[in-house]
């Protein structure tokens, strides 16, 4: 959940992953997440980092759920995979940490 994220925000065993797309990313999105489309997790599968919990977003959670299935399949352990079903909107509505950065 949103919840359960937030509580994990900041620390140094976790990285968040935006997978939207470009366009939904620069509406909003969770302060100091790494940016991969969903479209392009597979071709930079070595960007994730191996040794840390990935907590995976999009809007809804249906491509970050997605991202979180490809990213087992090429090796990464499930244990350290999850899937913030709510997405982005609620993080943001929750006030949780959000920037409106540009697309790095």
């Amino acid at each position: 959940t949103v919840e359960e994220a937030a509580e994990m925000y900041g620390s140094d065993d976790v990285v968040f992953i935006d997978v939207r797309r470009p366009e939904e990313y620069v509406d909003g999105h969770i302060k100091n997440a790494l940016f991969i489309p969903v479209d392009d997790v597979l071709g930079r599968i070595d960007e994730l980092p191996k040794n840390k919990k990935l907590l995976f977003i999009c809007a809804q959670g249906v491509r970050s759920g997605l991202a979180c299935e490809m990213s087992a399949a090429m090796g990464i352990d499930s244990e350290k995979l999850y899937n913030i079903e709510e997405g982005t909107a609620a993080w943001i509505e929750k006030s949780n940490p959000t920037s409106y950065d540009v697309v790095p």
